[in-house]
């Protein structure tokens, strides 16, 4: 039976697991306390002193994210001193920090903004620094703006600990210490995977993926482009959070009509080339188990996960699926057969893809994917940069009727929509590959690779085939496993990985959520039940039985693995390690 231990906050009798800090014992009592430095499963350092609260009878005041609760301790959470110490704090946060709110890309998303307000502070009672330290905006996917860092060191541990890259960290010691790259090179010099978990992280405004949506916007009112956009599986769950809609919401119908008024001349479901990466992945992994070839083989759709193998275990290259992802393939197919059926010059056409994801935006850089001389997608929005542009045009998100998709790209399986959650691509590539195995096969859920676990395992045995399978979701736990397989521990055959803890639903170019919904609530459960719900509600459930994926085969590539497809579909990588 677990321990137990009974307090009491602002008076209010509690009673919580032994272990507990002062902070979460007032959630238990319903009272919040404020945090900046703080941030559930990623940082605990009790370094910025908003949280601060009184116990009676002790000198003094005490960190409540990291203070233990003990037997008959009495809490004051809201106490003069209280509020003093913390209005002071936030004023000497603000001394150093630039103060430019209404041009920033967390205005009304700030922590910093949103207590600044609640404490009635002074933004100018201490006098700080005039001059601020240049901007590093070198990567094509993130911008950091070491001006308006609060030193809270949730970035660093983002990093450190979800991803086990490290590349940033404190830099000097005392009133000097500032976060940055080793030798205070920028981020595009290190070996950033561009995950983005330092963005969604960061409580202000120093991390920012890289807007361009300017470039979407002059595509849009170029007469002599056809603006073509596509939307990726995991966008539907997610979107509606940029307007104040609750974590969780489907809105898929909207989100199309919403793309629709921004002038785009076709909206299209990306959950289309999910299901081809798929079928040409199950493909690939079959012919890999039945021919000798490398394995286990590692899924290929999160290109922070490759530029990460590519940084940090090169020689594993070989055993990455040599798929491009969804969004590679939605640019090759539309710059190729689309084009060649609507008869347009792939010159013209503008290819927009709205994605969780801020590594996509160095992805659609990659020269080897330039199947046809030019990047199969022209611009790399996240889900943010979408809602940022649905309100400059004015759009009125939540009174939006819903609308489909255009065709020919309409239709998608349900293993297409559940990509955008950790073990999503494994149970859809199951699927197919079992179907391929054992064409009288039923089983369509694989349920055992669902879930928000760092790591989960799993063994089918399919067609008289054996195949030990792993997910992993966060680069520390794809690490462990990359270990695992190296130590001879593991004996895997098909190994998914997604470099955002939770997939896709919680990526790096998500909407910002306040740390009050942040440490309170499951937001990659709600969203991931999205698409497991869309998926459990669709006629079809398999990739291969899409009549969109027929049709792209029938009509152009012939059979998944043919020559064109691996001209358009298929790529290499490249060995970043230093």
């Amino acid at each position: 039976m677990e321990n137990t231990v009974s307090l009491k906050i602002n008076g209010i009798p509690v009673t919580v697991p032994e272990g507990y800090t002062i902070l979460q014992a007032a959630k238990e009592a319903n009272i919040e306390i404020p945090t900046l430095c703080y941030l559930k499963d990623v940082n605990c350092i009790g370094a910025c002193r908003v949280c601060v609260v009184e116990i009676k009878g002790r000198r003094g005041l005490v960190a409540s994210c990291v203070y233990p609760v003990e037997e008959g301790m009495e809490v004051l959470t809201n106490t003069p001193a209280v509020r003093k110490s913390r209005k002071t704090t936030l004023e000497l946060i603000l001394s150093s920090h630039n103060k430019k709110c209404l041009s920033c890309p967390k205005n009304n998303h700030c922590e910093l903004q949103k207590l600044s307000l609640e404490y009635n502070v002074d933004e100018d009672r201490f006098a700080g620094d005039e001059e601020f330290p240049e901007v590093d905006d070198k990567s094509p996917y993130i911008i950091r703006d070491n001006s308006k860092c609060i030193k809270c060191m949730r970035c660093v541990a983002a990093c450190k600990k979800l991803q086990s890259v490290s590349v940033i960290g404190a830099i000097r010691r005392g009133y000097n210490v500032h976060v940055g790259c080793a030798f205070e090179e920028s981020l595009n010099d290190a070996p950033c995977v561009g995950c983005g978990q330092c963005v969604v992280a960061c409580p202000v405004g120093a991390l920012t993926e890289k807007s361009q949506t300017d470039k979407v916007w002059e595509a849009i009112a170029d007469p002599d482009k056809k603006v073509v956009l596509f939307t990726a599986p995991s966008i539907r769950a997610t979107l509606g959070e940029c307007f104040d809609m609750a974590p969780g919401t489907d809105v898929e119908g909207k989100m199309v009509a919403a793309a629709r008024r921004l002038g785009v001349d076709k909206v299209f479901n990306m959950n289309f080339t999910a299901d081809l990466t798929i079928v040409e992945e199950a493909h690939e992994f079959v012919e890999r188990v039945k021919n000798g070839g490398t394995l286990p083989m590692f899924t290929s759709c999160c290109p922070g996960w490759v530029k990460f193998l590519e940084h940090y275990y090169p020689e594993f290259i070989p055993n990455v699926s040599s798929c491009k992802s969804p969004q590679q393939m939605f640019g090759a197919v539309l710059k190729s057969y689309y084009c060649e059926k609507e008869g347009i010059d792939p010159k013209d056409l503008f290819v927009v893809s709205i994605i969780p994801c801020t590594a996509k935006k160095f992805e659609v850089t990659r020269e080897e994917q330039f199947a046809l001389g030019m990047p199969d997608v022209d611009v790399s929005l996240t889900t943010r940069e979408l809602g940022s542009m649905i309100k400059e045009a004015g759009v009125m998100f939540t009174a939006l009727e819903d609308e489909k998709f255009d065709n020919p790209f309409e239709t998608a399986s349900g293993g297409g929509e559940i990509f955008g959650a950790t073990g999503g691509v494994m149970e859809a590539a199951l699927r197919t590959a079992a179907h391929i195995l054992d064409e009288s096969l039923e089983v369509t859920d694989f349920v055992e690779v669902r879930g928000q676990k760092g790591v989960k395992e799993a063994t089918y045995t399919v067609g008289g085939v054996k195949v030990n399978v792993a997910v992993a979701s966060g680069l520390a736990n794809a690490r462990q496993v990359i270990e695992d397989i190296k130590s001879g521990r593991k004996d895997y055959q098909f190994v998914e990985v997604m470099a955002c803890p939770g997939g896709c639903i919680n990526g790096g170019g998500q909407p910002i959520q306040s740390d009050s919904v942040r440490n309170n609530v499951d937001l990659k459960a709600l969203r991931s039940e999205v698409l497991y719900t869309s998926d459990k509600n669709n006629s079809i459930r398999k990739s291969h039985e899409s009549p969109v994926i027929k049709m792209v085969y029938d009509e152009y590539f012939g059979a998944p693995g043919s020559e064109k497809a691996h001209k358009l579909l298929h790529t290499t990588y490249v060995n970043r390690k230093k």
